[in-house]
């Protein structure tokens, strides 16, 4: 008996502990009038352990060139443990968002696997107010849905779609477009509950180095390190106005996380989460990628004022060589 128990204490963990939801893609910089696949990862950033299936996604929408179009959920296809989309980016350039919102699910725990996934996932606001509020030995049934986006880049016009708001009951916002950006620069990023800003919620972010990254369509290579657990990535927390600044320490695929998690007085229910990612790469910055500013050149190039005294003693040089002739 002892032994069914804890086979099924690990079947509900599996089964919802860790599944974290992302929208990733093969490529982030792509062109114009590309095909390109986006991946649905249901588990950790790296490795998928299940399908998202049609009937549990509820939005499905691509923004791009001030447009936003609903995706037809045949549009998706499975393969192996991961859920995959085919899109083609629009004849303009632009930066573009995708996003996923599903329908809720409930799920029942026992006290341990409800205290293990809180801990295990990193709901620690959570799991402190039960050890304050001494309901560690109570057991739970939770309802939950996920809803993630991605943000990547169409040929070299950065455009405003990336700070899209989908409406999504949670949701993060970048305020500032990730593909203008470099290391060393902090990234404003605004959390939203309800539409309205998320204050004081624990988010992770965590990201994979410029080529550390590798897809071959179905399964990621990246094996080391493969389960991201919440203490090795960066834990931060939004202020007041739902606000947070993102360290962006290398160039390299990024990504951020959060479970929102309360309390709630409904039949057949104790807790309602609310599961967030957004997924966004960064590369040199835009003005070093598609081309130099005035400053950077005259600090790396040849100064303009050199230009125009060799213009002077070219133009004095032929002046003399022609009267000469004459």
């Amino acid at each position: 008996m002892h032994i069914k128990r804890t086979f099924f204490g690990l079947f509900i963990m599996a089964l919802l502990s860790s599944h974290d939801m992302y929208l990733k893609l093969d490529q982030y910089f792509l062109e114009p009038n590309t095909d390109a696949v986006i991946a649905l990862y249901n588990g950790t950033f790296d490795r998928s352990d299940n399908v998202i299936t049609r009937d549990r996604m509820i939005d499905v929408s691509l923004v791009g060139n001030g447009k936003r179009t609903l995706m037809d959920t045949s549009s998706w296809y499975e393969k192996d443990n991961t859920t995959y989309l085919n899109i083609t980016t629009g004849s303009a350039p632009g930066t573009w968002v995708a996003g996923v919102s599903t329908k809720a699910r409930s799920i029942g725990m026992s006290a341990q696997d409800f205290n293990d996934y809180l801990e295990h996932d990193g709901v620690l606001d959570m799991l402190t107010a039960r050890e304050q509020n001494g309901t560690l030995s109570d057991s739970a049934v939770e309802r939950y849905s996920k809803h993630v986006k991605i943000i990547f880049q169409s040929g070299n016009e950065l455009t405003d779609d990336y700070q899209t708001e989908l409406g999504y009951p949670i949701e993060f916002i970048l305020l500032e477009n990730p593909y203008k950006i470099h290391p060393g620069h902090n990234l404003p990023v605004k959390l939203l509950f309800n539409q309205q800003p998320l204050a004081n919620q624990l988010v992770y972010v965590g990201n994979q180095a410029a080529g550390e990254h590798t897809h071959d369509g179905s399964t990621h290579s990246h094996e080391a390190d493969a389960d991201h657990q919440h203490d090795e990535l960066q834990q931060l927390r939004t202020d007041e106005q739902g606000m947070l600044s993102v360290p962006i320490s290398s160039e390299g695929i990024w990504y951020i996380r959060t479970i929102h998690l309360v309390e709630i007085e409904e039949e057949g229910l104790t807790h309602e989460s609310n599961w967030a990612t957004v997924t966004f790469a960064v590369g040199a910055g835009h003005s070093h990628e598609h081309g130099h500013s005035h400053e950077h050149d005259h600090e790396e190039g040849v100064p303009a004022y050199v230009f125009g005294l060799l213009s002077l003693l070219i133009v004095a040089v032929l002046f003399f060589w022609f009267n000469r002739k004459k």
